[in-house]
């Protein structure tokens, strides 16, 4: 007893560098919100009391460059500290130490300010808590990224998928909804935990991060969901309980909008993000909840007129699924990007901005097509290129190239007495940009399977068909949803799921004989890798993923490609296309010396 005594005492005089390290911290550390001389640090303590941050050029910190202040910390509750003062693409190793002296080190690196370096990073979104321990990030921490973006739905904060279990609400609850999204079965491998230690991480709501479909900026008596009484969605109790639970959650900074002129945006949070990676990349981290007008109601298929109204709503309402704001950020920040020279725009938004159709499309950006349509032209009309869409939400992996409608074309189709297509007449104009929806960390159900239940209860296919689509391999079911999709969105114009119907010169580089090829994968969870190669500044694009488990399967599989493809950056860069001269030289040199 005096010995134990005697060590609380030390405990409480002696500075943590001073005391051998009890034990590792139960969540590990993690960075985020990089920027070119600052991140975010992340621990959760063991023991309440207080929890500092080291930051080192070594992993044996030897060369400790910053020291955080004592750092007030209870358990179940993350303590963060923004490392300032740091050098542009630079390694670092940090380590945080709670009052215990329980101790968890990590590593990450801040972005270039300039040049070519090459950037390797990966992105995926759907993270249900119950499916935890997450075998498919068994292979990030193995590959060196630079960082990784968990794109929306990182909890499920309502009773989804498990029956019996209470809908998150109050901030206590939220905060469980996390807890049980980082801590694994017992005797499990903390996948997550060993990606969060090895890389930094940038992090996004989606909706079930306060609950399912919300749109922040409706009126809060539009959905009773929500307390009615605040103007807005996003200004009720259960709202900031959400977000707040979500920025304990995560590594990043507490941002606020200003003075923007809407008061849907005006002080409110601000979750958007951007960064440049040297001229290799820009990254733009869109909020698509916290601002969007109410939902348009889902049409019934089998009701053409329905769909019809629906697609002439979408396409000419002056609505907004991001905010203006927003808008106006995105543009600024994607023609700035063009004119100093980055090769590669990344656009990170939880809703796909392709079109699917009109299936269960009010929550996609196709209920928000004049918005959609806006942001596509601005891109096509500025020139700007190597634009990619980054989008999560359907527990699937899906690729196309985009399009878009002109709002006066739409307005010319729709007024037209003469025209029974309605906005189907107005032409779709092509945009040399892309996208691609990751799949789910792990979600039960994947989309292969919900599409086809979603058909079926549309009248899109019968009960032999689903009998049919049960008795194929993975191979054929992937082929057989491509069909399908693509018979949805072929007629109304849309560009059927690829790249091959583009300008954007691409490879399929998916290996032989496994069960997917490049542009879709959705039996499967996992996550997507970019990764731009520093001299050519060509993207590859590779999909790693482990077969799809349900609720109360702890699987022990092994991350494998499941789907690679890769896409040459429009125009060269000068560093390559100098390179390639050259090259061009010597040959015409070597030629000459032949011919004589």
């Amino acid at each position: 007893m005096r010995l134990t005594r005697l060590a609380a005492a030390l405990a409480l005089i002696l500075p943590a560098a001073a005391q051998a390290a009890v034990g590792a911290l139960s969540q590990g550390v993690v960075a985020g919100d990089l920027r070119h001389d600052a991140a975010m640090l992340w621990a959760m303590p063991n023991v309440a009391g207080s929890l500092s941050f080291e930051v080192a050029t070594d992993a044996a910190f030897t060369q400790v460059v910053l020291n955080s202040s004592p750092i007030s910390a209870t358990p179940g509750v993350a303590a963060k500290w923004d490392a300032t003062g740091l050098a542009a693409g630079t390694t670092y190793f940090y380590r945080a130490t709670d009052f215990a002296n329980n101790m968890s080190s990590g590593t990450f690196t801040t972005p270039f300010s300039g040049g070519f370096n090459g950037l390797r990073f990966g992105v995926s979104g759907d993270w249900q808590g119950e499916l935890t321990p997450y075998p498919a990030f068994g292979n990030v921490a193995g590959r060196n990224l630079n960082f990784f973006v968990q794109l929306g739905d990182t909890i499920y904060a309502e009773d989804y998928h498990t029956p019996g279990e209470p809908t998150a609400a109050t901030l206590a609850e939220y905060r469980a909804k996390y807890a049980q999204a980082l801590t694994p079965p017992a005797g499990t491998a903390n996948t997550l935990k060993d990606l969060r230690q090895s890389t930094a991480v940038y992090s996004m709501i989606d909706d079930h991060e306060v609950v399912n479909d919300f749109a922040g900026g409706a009126p809060s008596a539009s959905d009773p969901r929500f307390a009615p009484g605040a103007p807005y969605i996003n200004e009720t109790q259960r709202y900031a309980n959400g977000l707040q639970a979500f920025h304990e959650a995560m590594p990043m900074q507490n941002l606020v909008y200003g003075a923007t002129g809407d008061p849907r945006t005006a002080g409110k949070t601000q979750l958007f993000r951007s960064e440049s990676f040297g001229r290799d990349a820009a990254m733009f981290l869109l909020d698509a909840r916290s601002f969007r007008d109410q939902e348009l109601g889902n049409p019934n298929l089998a009701n053409p007129a329905e769909v019809g109204a629906f697609l002439a709503n979408s396409a000419l309402a002056p609505r907004t699924m991001l905010g203006a704001q927003q808008v106006a950020d995105l543009k600024a920040g994607l023609l700035s990007a063009q004119n100093d020279g980055v090769t590669w725009k990344f656009v990170m938004v939880p809703e796909p901005i392709m079109n699917l159709g009109p299936l269960a499309a009010a929550d996609r950006f196709e209920g928000y097509a004049a918005e959609r349509n806006d942001i596509l032209r601005f891109v096509d009309e500025n020139g700007i290129d190597n634009v990619v869409f980054v989008a999560a939400d359907l527990h699937g992996t899906l690729v196309n190239d985009l399009s878009y409608q002109k709002t006066e074309e739409v307005f010319a189709a729709v007024t037209n007495p003469n025209n029974p297509f309605g906005s189907l007449a107005a032409p779709q104009h092509k945009v040399d940009s892309w996208e691609i929806i990751t799949g789910a960390a792990a979600f039960d159900q994947p989309l292969g399977p919900t599409i086809i239940q979603q058909a079926l209860a549309a009248g899109l296919i019968d009960a032999n068909t689903v009998a049919y689509y049960d008795s194929l391999s993975t191979l054929g079911k992937e082929q057989f949803l491509k069909q399908l999709i693509d018979a949805q969105i072929v007629p109304l114009g849309y560009n059927p799921l690829g790249l091959e119907d583009s300008a954007i010169p691409f490879a399929d580089l998916t290996p032989f004989g496994l069960p997917q090829d490049y542009a879709l994968a959705t039996h499967t969870y996992g996550w997507t890798e970019f990764a731009i190669d520093p001299v050519t500044q060509a993207l590859t694009v590779t999909t790693y993923g482990v077969p799809a488990y349900g609720l109360g399967v702890l699987s022990e599989a092994t991350p494998v490609v499941v789907s690679q493809f890769q896409v040459t950056a429009v125009p060269e860069p000068e560093a390559y296309a100098l390179m390639l001269a050259g090259l061009g030289l010597v040959g015409a040199l070597a030629r000459r010396r032949v011919n004589r």
